[in-house]
C-alpha cells in the first residue's frame, strides 16, 4: 500500500505490534497522522508540535501515543479519548528514540543531547536520568519483564540499564559503526544489534557476552524483530529482508523486498509487515512467512562455510534464563487511562491547560475512529489480534524467485495478484486529500456541561423547595439564629487546635532559626503531631541538599505514618520525601551494605553501617505499603507504583 501520509516529508514511521496493523506517521509539517494499514485514508491527525516529528511509539495495547520532536519536547496522545494526555520538556535536543513501559504507565527517551530519561507518563516527571552515551541515542527497548532498558546509539556501543538501581549494568562494545537498533528475544537473556557496519550481533544477558556475530554484504541494518516463538530474527536490510539463527549463526532464507529504507517490522497473522518512506508518500509491504525459511531444514547459504554445520537447537528449546514475566497482565495498568476521572486526564497547571488548547485531534475519517478506538466492546481493542490476514498469493505454479512489487505496480486489496509475488504491496492512492477535520471530542462521547465553581444555587435544584414552609418574618428571624449557631458550632475547636498548632511550629522555627535541621525534625516528631512534620517536610523537600543519612532514619518512620494517613496532603508529602530519600540514598544504602568488613576499628564507617542497617530495614517495611497501593488508581496509585519501580532492589 502506498499512501501521501502528509503534506511535507515524512519523517518517522512506527507500526503497532499488537495488530501489525495501526500505522503512525510524523512529518516536517509537525502531524502525527494515524492509519490503518488496509485502508487507505488517514483516521485521525495530532498536533501540538511545533518542529518536525524525530521520534514514534505505540504502547502495548495500542491506546497511547508518544511522538518527540526536533525541539526535544514530547507528547503523550490518548487514542480513545482522542485527546493529548501529558506533555514532557526536559530534552535540549532532538528526540531519537522512545519505548513504552510493557506494565507501568512510563516512557523511555534518548535523544541526541545522549541522555536517556525516564517518564511518568501520569505525573508528568521525570523517574530517572541515564547518563553514558557520547552520542545520540538511535534506540530504547524495554525487556519483556520490565526490569531493564537496553539503549544502541551512535557512539557504537550498546547499554544494558537497571530501572530499579538506576544505574548501568553492562556495556555491550564491539560494532564499528553506529548502532541502529536493539531488540530482546521475547523469552530468553538475549539482546540482538543491528548496525551501520552491516552486522547483527546477539548479546547473553546472563553472561554478558557475545553469542554471534553475522555480517553482511548488504546495507545497514535499519531494523530488527524476533518471531513470536523466538525461533529466528527478521532483519531489515534496504531492498531485503534476512532471517537469522544465533547458534551457530547463520542465515536461513534471504527475501527480496524493494521496500528501500525500511523503518519498521511488525508481525501479525504469519505475515510480516513493513513500512517505509520516501519524501511524503508511505509504503507498506506483506511477506508471507509461512513461505519463509525459519529453520535449518534447507540452510540458504551459511554464514561461514569453512565451519561444519552444528545442529541448532530445537524449536520452543532454551539455552539460557527465561524472563520472570509479572502476574498482572500486560494490559491492566494501561486500561485504568479508559477510566480515570476528566480532572486525572489532564494536569493542573496552566501549562497543561495551554497544551490542551495548542494540541488538537482531528478525528478526518470518523467512521473508521469509532470502528477502530471505540469499538461497542470495551474489551476488545481493534483492530483485533485476529485480523483477517492480506489474501494469500495464489500457489497455482511454483515459486521460482521472491520478488518484490514497486509501489507504482500497487493494485486493490481484493484484486488476485501475479502468482510469483511473495511480497507486495496492496493500494495507492496517488493524491493527497484531507477530509473536513471533525471534532476532536469522539462522537459517541458526550462531555457534561461546565459547571462554574462560583453559583448561589444547586444546578437544577431549588433550594426552598428542601426547606420547611415560613409564615412570618419572626420564624424567618429565628431560622436565621438557629442556622447562624450551626455555622459557630465547632469554632472554637478549631480556634484551640489551630492556635496548639501555631505554637507546636514557633517552638520548631526556634530550633530551626539556629541551622540544626536534625534537631528541628526532631523536635517536630517529639511534639508528636503529623500536621507539623508535614508542614516542615514541605519546606525541607523543597531543597534536596539538605536531606542526609541520619535525617532519614528520623523521617522514615513518619513517612510510614503519613502514607497510611487518611488526609490526601500526608500522602502527597510522604511520598515526595519517601522519593527524594530513594533517589538520593538508596543506592549508598545498598553499596555500603553489600561492602566487605573492613580491617581495623573505623568508627565513623561502623556509625554509617549502622544508619544504612536502620534505613534499609524502615524501607523494607515501607515497601510493603507501596506495594499495597501500588493497584489504586488516579494520581496516588501513579505515586505509588513509581516508588515501587524505585524499591524493587529491595525485594
Amino acid at each position: 500500500e502506498e499512501i501521501t501520509a502528509h503534506s511535507s516529508n515524512v519523517s518517522s514511521l512506527v507500526l503497532g505490534k499488537s495488530s501489525g496493523r495501526l500505522l503512525v506517521t510524523g512529518g516536517d509539517d509537525c502531524r502525527v497522522n494515524i492509519w490503518s494499514v488496509s485502508k487507505p485514508n488517514c483516521i485521525m491527525s495530532l498536533t501540538g508540535h511545533t518542529t518536525p516529528i524525530e521520534s514514534l511509539q505505540i504502547n502495548t495495547n495500542e491506546e497511547l501515543i508518544v511522538a518527540g520532536s526536533q525541539s526535544g519536547s514530547i507528547r503523550v496522545w490518548d487514542l480513545g479519548a482522542a485527546k493529548i494526555l501529558r506533555t514532557l520538556l526536559g530534552h535540549k535536543a532532538n528526540i531519537c528514540s522512545l519505548d513504552f513501559h510493557p506494565f507501568g504507565s512510563f516512557v523511555a527517551s534518548g535523544s541526541l543531547d545522549t541522555n536517556i530519561k525516564l517518564w511518568d507518563v501520569r505525573r508528568k516527571g521525570c523517574v530517572f536520568r541515564y547518563k553514558g552515551h557520547t552520542e545520540a541515542v538511535r534506540c530504547l527497548r524495554f525487556s519483556p519483564d520490565g526490569k531493564w532498558l537496553a539503549s544502541a546509539a551512535d557512539d557504537h556501543s550498546v547499554k544494558l540499564w537497571d530501572l530499579a538501581a538506576g544505574k548501568m549494568m553492562f556495556e555491550f562494545t564491539g560494532h564499528t559503526g553506529p548502532v541502529n537498533v536493539v531488540e530482546f528475544h521475547p523469552n530468553e537473556y538475549l539482546l540482538a544489534s543491528g548496525s551501520s557496519d552491516r552486522t547483527v550481533r546477539f548479546w547473553d544477558l546472563e553472561k554478558f557476552q557475545v553469542v554471534s556475530c553475522i555480517e553482511e554484504e548488504a546495507t545497514p541494518v535499519r531494523c530488527v524483530l524476533f518471531n513470536p516463538d523466538g525461533c529466528c530474527l527478521y532483519s531489515g536490510f534496504q531492498d531485503s529482508l534476512r532471517v537469522y539463527g544465533w547458534e551457530p549463526e547463520r542465515c536461513f532464507d534471504v527475501v527480496s523486498v524493494n521496500w528501500g529504507k525500511v523503518a519498521d517490522l511488525s508481525i501479525c497473522n504469519s505475515q510480516l509487515i513493513g513500512v517505509s518512506s520516501a519524501q511524503s508518500t508511505v509504503s507498506s509491504y506483506v511477506v508471507d512467512l509461512s513461505r519463509v525459511t525459519k529453520s535449518d531444514s534447507i540452510p540458504h547459504g551459511l554464514i561461514r562455510d569453512d565451519e561444519p554445520l552444528v545442529p541448532p537447537t530445537p524449536a520452543g528449546s532454551s539455552l539460557r534464563r527465561i524472563y520472570d514475566r509479572p502476574s498482572t497482565s500486560c494490559s491492566k495498568p494501561q486500561s485504568r487511562v479508559k477510566h480515570n476521572s476528566e480532572s486525572e486526564r489532564r494536569s493542573p497547571s496552566s501549562e497543561d491547560d495551554r497544551d490542551e488548547k495548542e494540541s488538537k485531534a482531528e478525528i478526518q475519517n470518523p467512521e473508521d475512529y469509532k470502528e477502530i478506538f471505540q469499538p461497542k466492546n470495551a474489551i476488545c481493542r481493534t483492530p483485533p489480534r485476529n485480523n483477517e490476514p492480506f489474501p494469500a498469493p495464489p500457489e497455482d505454479e511454483p515459486v521460482t524467485a521472491k520478488e518484490a512489487v514497486k509501489p507504482s505496480q500497487a493494485v486493490d486489496v481484493q484484486t488476485p495478484l501475479p502468482k510469483q509475488e511473495l511480497v507486495r504491496t496492496v493500494r495507492s492512492v496517488n493524491s493527497f486529500q484531507r477530509p473536513p477535520i471533525a471534532s476532536s471530542t469522539p462522537l459517541t462521547r458526550t462531555e457534561p456541561s461546565v459547571i462554574p465553581a462560583t453559583r448561589n444555587e444547586p444546578i437544577g435544584l431549588k433550594a426552598s423547595d428542601f426547606l420547611p414552609a415560613v409564615k412570618n418574618q419572626s420564624q424567618t428571624e429565628l431560622m436565621d439564629e438557629e442556622a447562624m449557631s450551626q455555622i459557630r458550632k465547632g469554632h472554637e475547636t478549631m480556634c484551640v487546635v489551630l492556635t496548639s498548632r501555631h505554637k507546636n511550629l514557633d517552638t520548631v522555627r526556634a530550633v530551626w532559626s539556629t541551622g540544626d535541621i536534625k534537631n528541628s525534625v526532631d523536635s517536630a516528631v517529639a511534639i508528636n503531631d503529623l500536621s507539623v512534620v508535614v508542614d516542615l517536610l514541605n519546606i525541607v523537600n523543597q531543597k534536596a541538599s539538605l536531606w542526609k543519612l541520619d535525617l532519614c532514619t528520623i523521617v522514615l518512620p513518619q513517612i510510614e505514618k503519613l502514607l497510611q494517613s487518611k488526609y490526601e496532603s500526608y500522602v502527597q508529602t510522604g511520598c515526595t520525601s519517601l522519593k527524594l530519600i530513594l533517589q538520593r540514598f538508596l543506592p549508598l544504602i545498598t553499596d555500603i551494605l553489600a561492602a566487605p568488613p573492613s580491617v581495623g576499628v573505623d568508627i565513623t564507617r561502623e556509625e554509617r553501617l549502622h544508619k544504612c542497617k536502620l534505613c534499609y530495614k524502615q524501607l523494607k517495611n515501607i515497601s510493603n505499603i507501596v506495594k499495597n497501593k501500588s493497584g489504586l488508581s488516579g494520581r496516588h496509585g501513579s505515586a505509588f507504583r513509581e516508588l515501587h519501580l524505585l524499591m524493587a532492589v529491595l525485594e
